[in-house]
């Protein structure tokens, strides 16, 4: 089998191409791809070549972590059934091109893909394109329950940044019934959309005694800023993905006795756990999805995608 896949060959060399899928085993499915989202931090990173290093690194790669689609082939051990609709947290299941391997660490914006069963899970067709923001929903998710290590976790009262992430965490605290959270935009066009929670530039925010602060925005320059609104004691989550090197000063973190805890990659429980929220209706994912595309206009989709401050989440429609 082939796929159609967008391939980031090098850092802005964006195009489609045709690929060779890996066989699939028994314990694989074969999913026909809807929609794709195009996430603004890691694939950015990547897009640009800033992305630090880590095991599964290099290029050329496929991007995306965010795909949505139906099963027509389900292997007898994968647990799924051939019609299913499931989000697919990326693959890897690429031959090579030109002779050179294609990393598969993200490997979700593919008209088709391989993936393990265990990898994917099923969803209300209902939801249709809005699945693709599964993943930032159980990444808002796991910062604030800490990954299921503490065992009453502290909602932020403060999230830095009121893009698609910042407004899902700020959503998840008015679910918990928390409405006194504050959210930080720099940005006009991005300050309007929030019920329930209030969104201010900083300068027009005057509190220093935040207890819990999320920081959503990337930015590695802003830890001095938020230690000075700490509460003593308070707390720093590092949600964004971060390029540069972190670092503060000393002194007013040793005053307020500041702690730094940085969320790692969200895990199928927090999957299953924002599911649950949105079928009980607790969790809205409307007014996320601000762009789409049709997958043949990629490479104009990437760019808009990170160079559009109006664009939210843009989506990839793989159905034609």
């Amino acid at each position: 089998m082939n796929t159609t896949a967008v391939l980031l060959e090098q850092p802005e060399r964006l195009h489609l191409a045709e690929l060779a899928l890996t066989e699939p085993g028994a314990e694989d499915l074969v999913v026909d791809v809807h929609w794709s989202g195009i996430s603004t931090g890691t694939e950015r990173l990547l897009y640009t070549g800033r992305m630090p290093s880590f095991p599964g690194m290099g290029y050329p790669l496929v991007p995306g972590y965010e795909s949505v689609g139906t099963v027509v082939s389900a292997g007898a051990a994968s647990g799924h059934q051939v019609g299913q609709q499931v989000f697919v947290p990326g693959a890897n299941c690429f031959g090579p091109i030109n002779g050179q391997p294609v990393r598969g660490l993200f490997g979700g914006s593919a008209s088709r893909l391989v993936v393990p069963g265990k990898r994917v899970v099923e969803v209300d067709a209902a939801l249709g394109e809005q699945a693709v923001l599964l993943a930032l929903a159980a990444t808002a998710y796991h910062a604030v329950a800490c990954g299921g290590q503490v065992d009453h976790p502290r909602p932020p009262q403060l999230i830095v940044g009121h893009g698609v992430l910042g407004r899902l965490l700020a959503r998840l605290n008015v679910a918990a019934g928390f409405h006194d959270t504050t959210v930080w935009e720099t940005n006009p066009a991005r300050a309007a959309g929030a019920t329930g929670y209030q969104v201010l530039h900083p300068d027009a925010d005057p509190r220093r005694n935040y207890a819990v602060i999320c920081d959503v925005s990337g930015d590695a320059k802003l830890l001095d800023t938020l230690i000075g609104r700490l509460a003593p004691g308070g707390e720093i989550i590092l949600a964004g993905f971060y390029s540069d090197p972190l670092q503060f000063n000393f002194a007013p973190a040793f005053m307020r006795e500041a702690r730094l805890r940085a969320a790692a990659e969200w895990q199928r429980p927090d999957l299953l756990a924002v599911l649950a929220l949105i079928a009980d209706g607790r969790l809205s994912l409307d007014g996320l999805i601000t762009h789409h595309a049709p997958f043949a206009q990629a490479d104009t989709a990437y760019r808009t995608a990170f160079g559009d401050v109006a664009c939210l989440k843009m989506v990839l429609d793989w159905t034609h």
